[in-house]
């Protein structure tokens, strides 16, 4: 995917939401990472709080990529990147 922009931030689409949304569309639903990169340089891209949601939608088993224009990367867990949170389990209760 890939971000799309607007004066309005809350009506950009954010590249997470665009891959994962695509993904779905095609059929897939199982998620066991994905990599977030960009042209930051001092620091490592991050998926903001609604892709974290949506990402949470699919399980807290998978890995993010969290990468830096000169190619470093760290990997963290989504569960670590959403602690405490809330899925559709949670709509069962």
């Amino acid at each position: 995917g890939c971000n799309v922009e607007n004066a309005c931030y809350s009506l950009g689409m954010c590249a997470e939401r665009a891959a994962i949304q695509k993904a779905i569309s095609e059929g897939h639903t199982s998620f066991r990472a994905m990599a977030i990169t960009s042209d930051m340089r001092d620091h490592f891209i991050t998926p903001c709080g609604a892709c974290r949601q949506v990402m949470r939608e699919f399980g807290t088993d998978w890995d993010v990529y969290l990468t830096k224009a000169d190619g470093t990367y760290i990997v963290k867990r989504l569960e670590e990147l959403l602690p405490l949170s809330f899925g559709p389990e949670d709509l069962k209760k």
